[in-house]
């Protein structure tokens, strides 16, 4: 008999696999765009990550087995914040997140632009006092206000520091009033790409896992913080990004030295054509997943 499997489940795993109450990850697409300033069409990047899972293959070396039929996969009803005003969309992003019995279950959310992010830590943060945020991203979104919102997604992680503060990759694009506020906090720690790229025996990694140890953490992944020579449908791509091991073993080292609680991808923008945008995008979630799940001994 033919398997015809709901293109809105994540990873289309089976129906034993995505039960809402036995799976151990909730997968929460919220398709927002509001204050994109450049390319459009991040409303379109939780469907396209949807659909391209679809087509990721299950089994993963690094863990040795068809992982997401070990822990399960839950993904949830999309959700549509309210378009009134930006601050009311990540208030009611907010509100939404805190009403979700989580326990100790893992939340993946699907974006949607950037400023989706401080919407869902305003409702973690409480339940996790001393919360920690790993950015993957090329650019710091610490300007106080763009465009004449303090809501934008290039605002995103400067709204994010009353509640926790944050350790950034493959920074490549800021402005003045960036650089000079990253200068006079101590909530933000910045490695560019560029640092990076400079660091050939990767002694980033290290510092990394010193400064994650023990902690309970918040992961962010900007899409366009990889190099578009791996995920090129974004709104603002920048050259110079994170090469995909280089990612991996970024990701594979918050998971093995801390407690990762959630973790959202952000930012893409499908292109027609551009498939393999999406396809890298949702493959590094299911491995991000996957990751975290080893070190809680799911899988």
């Amino acid at each position: 008999m033919s398997d015809y499997r709901n293109p809105e489940r994540f990873l289309g795993v089976p129906d034993e696999s995505c039960e809402r109450k036995n799976s151990a990850a909730w997968v929460l697409p919220i398709p927002f765009e509001m204050t994109t300033s450049y390319m459009g069409g991040t409303r379109n990047g939780p469907a396209a990550l949807v659909e391209a899972s679809n087509q990721v293959e299950l089994y993963d070396s690094h863990v040795g087995c068809e992982a997401a039929l070990e822990y399960g996969v839950y993904t949830l009803p999309t959700l549509h914040p309210e378009l009134r005003s930006s601050e009311g969309a990540i208030q009611s992003i907010t509100q939404a997140v805190s009403d979700l019995e989580l326990e100790d279950r893992i939340l993946i959310t699907l974006g949607g632009e950037h400023s989706i992010t401080p919407g869902i830590i305003a409702a973690l943060a409480p339940k996790h006092p001393n919360l920690l945020i790993v950015q993957i991203d090329a650019h710091s979104d610490l300007r106080d206000e763009f465009d004449g919102t303090p809501y934008s997604h290039a605002s995103a992680i400067r709204r994010c520091l009353p509640y926790a503060s944050v350790l950034q990759f493959g920074i490549r694009s800021v402005c003045q009033e960036e650089v000079e506020f990253a200068r006079t906090t101590d909530r933000v720690r910045i490695w560019t790409a560029e640092a990076m790229y400079q660091d050939r025996e990767r002694h980033y990694l290290a510092e990394l896992a010193e400064a994650v140890k023990g902690r309970t953490v918040y992961l962010t992944i900007d899409v366009d913080g990889l190099d578009p020579s791996i995920i090129s449908a974004t709104g603002t791509p920048e050259p110079g990004g994170i090469l995909w091991y280089d990612c991996l073993d970024l990701i594979r080292t918050v998971a093995e030295n801390s407690n990762i609680i959630a973790f959202d991808c952000v930012e893409l923008s499908p292109t027609p054509g551009g498939h393999a945008s999406a396809f890298a995008a949702a493959k590094l979630i299911y491995k991000t997943l996957n990751y975290i799940m080893r070190s809680r001994g799911k899988i």
